[in-house]
């Protein structure tokens, strides 16, 4: 009980004494089962796309040109340009080297385009909150932007 001031006043002995309360607050914390429960599903979406791309093709002529010439020895492979040619010979009974004819490989330089269609996969995530109100899965709303989108 507060203790009470003396009065040192004839009138101030008729007073009543106010008592001030002051409250304090305690907080505390506990996990409360409230029956909502979260799910989140990962889904795999396949998204088909066409690639159309520039790609470069070699394409080789083959030429045959006859010869019949004598040589001295037999001759390699060897590179005029962009033609590389390549002897065929045969060696005969006079003991005599023959260029029988000459293979003639030209490398021409083509570009063309090709398209080929794939299959991407990606994930796609769901987060659903149960109900216990409705007893049925709710989408969460506010989730995060799809950054998969084309």
């Amino acid at each position: 009980m507060p203790k009470q001031p003396e009065v040192q006043d004839a009138h101030v002995q008729d007073a009543q004494v106010i008592p001030v309360v002051e409250e304090h607050l305690e907080i505390s914390h506990r996990q409360v089962e409230t029956g909502g429960a979260v799910r989140v599903r990962k889904q795999v979406e396949e998204v088909p796309v066409e690639l159309a791309e520039q790609i470069a093709l070699d394409r080789i002529e083959v030429e045959r040109v006859p010869v019949g010439r004598i040589i001295s020895e037999p001759m390699g492979v060897r590179q005029e340009g962009n033609v590389t040619i390549v002897p065929v010979m045969e060696e005969r009974l006079v003991r005599a080297w023959v260029l029988v004819e000459e293979i003639r490989l030209t490398r021409r330089e083509q570009t063309a385009e090709a398209r080929e269609a794939f299959t991407l996969k990606r994930d796609k995530v769901v987060v659903e909150r149960f109900d216990p109100a409705t007893q049925q899965w709710l989408p969460e709303e506010g989730g995060p932007p799809n950054h998969n989108q084309e």
